[in-house]
């Protein structure tokens, strides 16, 4: 005989947002930004003592964070759009002097792990425009150059 406490119980924590596909949290999205704004005033004031690393300049464009903010996603690039191989192997050896620094600073009570990744947003934006500039796709965008496909009016009523 089995009562009702023995049944498999799945609590609501089971039906997370984690499972859905609606998107980060608003604290996934604010830890995020704290964490990008940490790591830009540590790389523009050169904290960490890498001579590599501080003969980049690097812009941190976005910072996505796991569901649990038990990772960081880093979108960088260096400015120049060049040394991207040399930028993320920098990064990648001082992660843990920028983890510590990071979770000092953001208070957060466990520090993310951070993983860095080339942001290539400035690429497709490139490409984009590039798509745009092509005579085929202009002709299509211009308004001026589309055939008149309105009705031509009913002259042959009479008003007499």
């Amino acid at each position: 005989m089995q009562t009702y406490w023995h049944r498999a119980y799945v609590p609501d924590m089971a039906k997370n947002r984690s499972y859905q596909k609606s998107g980060p949290s608003q604290r996934q999205l604010k830890v995020g930004e704290v964490i990008r704004r940490t790591l830009s005033e540590i790389l523009a004031r050169d904290e960490i003592h890498d001579s590599d690393l501080n003969q980049i300049s690097i812009t941190v464009s976005e910072v996505t964070t796991s569901p649990d903010l038990q990772i960081a996603t880093v979108y960088v690039m260096p400015l120049g759009g060049n040394l991207y191989d040399e930028t993320i192997a920098a990064l990648a050896r001082n992660k843990g002097q920028m983890r510590s620094i990071v979770g000092r600073r953001a208070g957060l009570k466990f520090a993310p792990d951070l993983r860095f990744r080339i942001d290539e947003t400035f690429d497709r934006m490139d490409s984009t425009r590039a798509l745009f500039d092509r005579e085929e796709v202009r002709r299509d965008l211009d308004p001026a150059t589309e055939p008149d496909t309105a009705p031509e009016p009913d002259n042959t009523s009479n008003t007499d």
